[in-house]
């Protein structure tokens, strides 16, 4: 704790709060993005059309270790199975981090772009699956790219070190830890902050939301199967029928929340899977459901994990079901706090640079992120949100009749390329140039 407050100590006290004044104005911020964004722009579509499954990040890899490495940065490949760390000095001063992840989605692309992913690949279970960066990776990576760059060219203007990380299996929550029990935080620099950026399909293409404190979920992915006892169709009588046991049991979850945890606690908890039977006249022997549950408190992911467990049990004992059914807890992340002194010095550099129109706080949300593992290392933590989507597209979506905007993971999720591209890489320069000392 004290080596923590003194790490904050260096970033909020020995360092003035004139990063941007000190370091680079807006026309600076500008005239390099305009240099680079033709190429920015080329990197974005490659990566777009290219993606790669989580813990199968190879080629993503190493094209953005080949970027990092042309920007100047010292680049270690293959840390925690496809990470990337990429190493700047710039005299003495505090050190910074930027992660980026690096992996795609499951998903098939319906957007229709030039640039779209036509990729299929074949994922851990054997089974072919079409890929997309559906959740934003892509522009992440460029923005980290565009950092590099741009940090390159403002050398004078800064001092101090630079980490810069390309993460793999962001969406497996796998990543962060992988790298951390790689020497992440020993083998290289560690850092007295770290930052990131996601992107956001409901706020307008560049602007930059903020929320200190809890900002993404706790999430626990839920494996379970419940047993029956097979037999034809026509005669149920001589079965246990594991189908209607795990219609009971969805149904039997939704109480979970509604009457076991506080109102004013937030906790979902929904059935993404079920499967089941291979026929229309045959009752299987079991049923497999997966769920995901997102909560806030510890308290309450615990009770829902046992509200889980006590409900299944219940509804298999009274089936009859001839075995106990089985629950499993697996992909798990705990919630992600944003650090509120980096995130204040962060975000008024933010406002002065952007605008303040540019720059708003956000509630909360479910989603999850493993970027927490970082922050729980003791080491200051902020993601912050970027907007991708155009202002007249989303006055459109809030029009009685509108069309509803696509969100994260979905197959029409598009960014307003140029907008989000640029906003990215300045917001990114802004932020971290604000943490490290001026010459």
């Amino acid at each position: 704790m004290e080596r923590t407050a003194a790490l904050l100590g260096i970033l909020l006290a020995a360092v003035p709060a004139t990063g941007i004044a000190a370091g680079a104005d807006p026309s600076d911020l500008d005239r390099i993005i305009d240099k680079e964004y033709a190429s920015l722009d080329e990197l974005y579509r490659h990566l777009h059309a290219h993606p790669e499954l989580s813990l199968h990040e190879r080629e993503t890899a190493r094209r953005v270790a080949a970027e990092l490495k042309a920007a100047g940065f010292e680049v270690t490949p293959g840390v925690g199975g496809n990470g990337v760390v990429a190493v700047r000095r710039g005299g003495p001063g505090p050190t910074v981090m930027w992660r980026s992840d690096l992996d795609a989605l499951p998903v098939k692309e319906e957007t229709g772009l030039p640039y779209a992913s036509a990729v299929v690949t074949t994922d851990d279970g054997g089974r072919p699956v079409p890929v997309m960066h559906a959740c934003g990776h892509d522009l992440h990576m460029t923005t980290i790219v565009g950092l590099a760059r741009g940090l390159a060219a403002l050398s004078s203007r800064w001092s101090g070190t630079v980490v810069l990380i390309g993460q793999p299996a962001e969406e497996r929550v796998q990543g962060a830890e992988a790298m951390i029990k790689d020497g992440l935080l020993t083998r290289f620099p560690r850092p007295d902050a770290v930052l990131a950026m996601h992107v956001k399909a409901d706020l307008p293409s560049g602007v930059v939301g903020y929320r200190a404190g809890p900002a993404f979920a706790n999430v626990d992915s839920v494996d379970i199967r419940v047993h029956g006892r097979g037999g034809h169709g026509s005669a149920p009588h001589t079965t246990v029928d594991p189908v209607v046991m795990a219609a009971r049991v969805v149904l039997a979850l939704q109480t979970i929340v509604s009457r076991e945890i506080d109102p004013i606690e937030s906790a979902v908890i929904t059935v993404g899977s079920i499967h089941g039977g291979t026929k229309h006249n045959i009752i299987p022997d079991t049923v497999d459901l997966q769920l995901t549950v997102r909560s806030y408190s510890d308290g309450t992911r615990a009770r829902l994990l046992e509200g889980i467990r006590r409900n299944v049990q219940a509804e298999a004992a009274a089936a009859g079901a001839p075995r106990p059914p089985e629950v499993t807890v697996g992909e798990s992340t705990p919630a992600t706090v944003n650090d509120p002194g980096l995130v204040r010095r962060t975000v008024e550099a933010l406002k002065r640079a952007l605008g303040s129109d540019r720059v708003v706080e956000v509630p909360p949300i479910m989603g999850s992120e493993d970027f927490t593992y970082y922050g729980r290392e003791g080491i200051p933590a902020f993601m912050f949100n970027l907007g991708t989507t155009a202002p007249a597209r989303i006055e459109e979506s809030r029009r009685p009749g509108g069309s509803p905007l696509p969100s994260l993971h979905s197959s029409q999720y598009a960014p307003e390329r140029e907008a989000a591209i640029r906003g990215g890489v300045r917001a990114a320069l802004v932020a971290v140039m604000e943490l490290l000392q001026p010459r």
